[in-house]
């Protein structure tokens, strides 16, 4: 071999070893971020659970007290004060479920296989029937709906979250619509969106609506931490996909999934 064809193997070969380092380097960064996860959700629980136990124990301690004294301002503004803790305890416990789906869906083995949307869509509906009691939701879901090389349960995780918050975020709409529809996309790729009439939000907040813990309207208004988008765009990622989301206050959402067709290489595990 010349001295050019040497140089040459030299140099695939220095690139070769940079690249295992640095897939090396990502995935060890990856485990280090699953087992900080990990660690803040266990650790984070045992106090949780002293904060609710020991509160329902206050209140009982304050509920044997004589009726007169039970009614008196200071113990019924304690008891208030114990309501506000108690929700505050449930609440963080939720984030740190979300954190964990998070994890479980960064992390998960991912079993790629066709998935023909409409099936899934009909699934995800089965599971949210709940949030649908007592209402009269529009659906109209396209027939021509695309089949998806996904894992099935995090494709079903994903669109539990997409139409929940649709579900959601048009309770106060006197007549609620959903519709879900194929969408045009690049070679390669297959598209869907999912839009809703509700109540949409300010796109001039839109900026970390897929980041954990954001929330763009008022807990008062309307239930949840801020992780189900979260959730939602490291699912997409796992798959090699993008989602994003278009809104107007008082005009409905529309969230847009963008798909690859075959395999789809995704981004390491753990990738958030």
């Amino acid at each position: 071999m010349n001295e050019s064809g040497t140089g040459i193997n030299n140099e695939l070969q220095q690139l070769r070893a940079d690249l295992a380092r640095s897939q090396q380097q990502v995935a060890d960064m990856a485990a280090a971020q699953e087992e900080f996860l990990r660690a803040v959700s266990h650790d984070l629980r045992a106090p949780l659970r002293h904060v609710t136990s020991y509160g329902t124990l206050v209140r009982e301690v304050l509920g044997d007290l004589p009726p007169e004294v039970v009614q008196g301002a200071e113990v019924q503004e304690a008891l208030g004060f114990l309501a506000t803790m108690d929700q505050s305890a449930r609440r963080m416990g939720l984030m740190i479920d979300g954190l964990q789906a998070l994890v479980r869906a960064s992390r998960a083995p991912l079993r790629l296989q066709p998935v023909p949307l409409a099936d899934a869509i009909a699934e995800a509906r089965t599971t949210l029937a709940p949030a649908e009691v007592g209402r009269a939701v529009e659906w109209r879901v396209a027939a021509d709906l695309p089949t998806l090389q996904a894992d099935p349960v995090l494709l079903q995780e994903l669109l539990v979250q997409l139409l929940g918050n649709a579900l959601k975020f048009t309770r106060p709409v006197a007549q609620p619509c959903i519709t879900v529809a194929a969408d045009a996309a690049s070679t390669g790729q297959v598209a869907f969106t999912v839009q809703d009439n509700g109540v949409g939000f300010d796109p001039a907040r839109a900026g970390g609506l897929f980041g954990v813990f954001q929330r763009l309207h008022r807990e008062a208004e309307f239930e949840g931490v801020g992780t189900g988008l979260a959730l939602c765009r490291a699912i997409a990622q796992r798959h090699g996909a993008t989602v994003a989301a278009t809104a107007a206050p008082g005009a409905g959402c529309t969230v847009r999934v963008v798909w690859p067709v075959a395999d789809g290489a995704a981004p390491a595990p753990g990738a958030l």
